[in-house]
């Protein structure tokens, strides 16, 4: 009976089920077949509402939403070309630098490609980039960012590995802190990656123009408070998560509504219940994951899955390698917080029985999500691209392709470098 309803819930899957519901359907399957009261779901459902940090979720999402809806993207382009596109491989820089902090900013990649793609994309054919360079370089760079604070990805996964009470403990600030290191790493990797294919630069363009970074200096300056203080609390330990994504929301808000009006008291209705439906799903999600992973401690599902791959897998370097390889297909199957929510439960007491710190795994984690979401052949950011900018996802794929390799290899290299992950923190 069991096999059947499993193949039931696979199917419906497929069909387009709410995924909250098949996380949901398969911990009330499983406490019914223990014994337990059904009511113990509903409980653990309620316990989201314990979670002080759980506060920064709708927070960050709605400053996320109403920067995206401001005329922050374009200013934050303008910036970044004045200060680094007269450099070979600047404009190219400024694309990375810019999707990675839009991403970082709204914890959604798919937004930073339809937000920023519209302004980068032909900025880089203008500048005489090859348009497949192009093409890869904006379907690549959507992704970068999740593991840049606040994150939304590095706040869920925090917030799930805290149920599974690891050794050492989770928390958000020390995530927020490991991301950093492995985060400019690919920042770097892809910079260094465009510089040797950026096409020749007139020599009357190859200048710093003062007057043009004075200027755009002067037109976001607005934005560039906002970074210093919510970044620069949270890494000094002086704010919490949840008190950054407070001071987000109101600084958002206040700047683009009352300050630069961009965004309409008309209009503001409406982005904020855009917002909350994302958010409505995020916890949907979480909570279901919360019912789902008690019933895998309570049945030991973690401790006997660590037991068959310590049976079939002696070495390290080969699980970390293994583990690479499944988290980047799993990546591309399932979207973000859907693969956080059902992976970590599952995969993170096996990482930690190999000797891994339990905020390396995380990194190591969301860097090959983050790799995941263009991987071919069913990467959603492939699929966004492919509509956004008008092209085959055949094209998309093969102009995508150097830049998952080059990834991949700094997902590599956090994997086999733990202190990458960990050098900032006290541990």
């Amino acid at each position: 009976m069991i096999w059947l309803l499993t193949l039931l819930l696979l199917l419906l899957a497929l069909l387009g089920a709410p995924f909250f519901a098949l996380i949901a359907a398969v911990a009330l399957m499983g406490f019914h077949a223990q014994g337990y009261d059904l009511a113990i779901v509903a409980v653990e459902i309620n316990r989201l509402g314990e979670m002080p940090v759980l506060v920064a979720i709708p927070l960050f999402t709605l400053a996320g939403y109403l920067l995206g809806e401001s005329g922050a993207p374009r200013r934050l382009v303008r910036l970044t070309q004045a200060l680094v596109g007269w450099m070979p491989g600047g404009l190219a820089i400024v694309a990375l630098v810019a999707s990675a902090l839009f991403t970082a900013l709204t914890g959604a990649s798919g937004v930073t490609i339809v937000a920023l793609g519209a302004v980068l994309f032909p900025a880089l054919l203008h500048g005489r980039y090859d348009e497949k360079f192009s093409l890869g370089l904006v379907t690549a760079s959507g992704s970068l960012g999740l593991l840049f604070a606040p994150s939304l990805p590095l706040i869920i996964y925090g917030v799930v590995a805290q149920q599974l009470n690891t050794t050492p403990p989770v928390s958000v600030e020390d995530l927020f802190l490991a991301g950093i290191l492995p985060g400019l790493l690919m920042l770097l990797v892809l910079s260094l990656y465009a510089i040797t294919r950026a096409p020749p630069i007139p020599p009357q363009e190859r200048r710093f123009v003062t007057s043009e970074a004075r200027s755009a200096l002067w037109e976001a300056r607005w934005e560039l408070p906002l970074p210093m203080l919510v970044l620069g609390g949270i890494y000094s330990g002086r704010i919490a998560p949840s008190e950054a994504a407070a001071l987000t929301a109101v600084y958002v808000f206040v700047v683009g509504v009352l300050v630069r009006r961009e965004i309409t008291w008309k209009r503001l209705p409406q982005i904020v219940r855009e917002a909350m439906m994302l958010v409505g799903s995020i916890l949907l999600i979480l909570g279901a994951a919360f019912a789902l992973t008690n019933y895998l401690i309570d049945a030991e599902i973690p401790t006997q899955l660590f037991d068959w791959v310590q049976a079939h897998v002696g070495q390290k370097w080969v699980f970390l390698l293994a583990l690479n390889l499944f988290l980047l297909f799993f990546g591309m199957l399932l979207e973000g917080y859907p693969a956080i929510v059902v992976l970590t439960p599952l995969v993170l007491p096996i990482a930690t029985g190999y000797g891994m710190d339990p905020v390396h795994f995380g990194i190591l984690f969301l860097a090959n999500l983050q790799i995941g979401l263009f991987l071919a052949p069913l990467g959603m950011n492939l699929f966004i691209a492919s509509y956004r900018f008008r092209k085959s996802v055949t094209e998309v794929i093969r102009a995508s392709w150097p830049f998952f390799l080059l990834l991949f290899a700094c997902a590599l290299a956090i994997t086999y470098m733990p202190w990458l992950s960990l050098a900032l923190l006290d541990r």
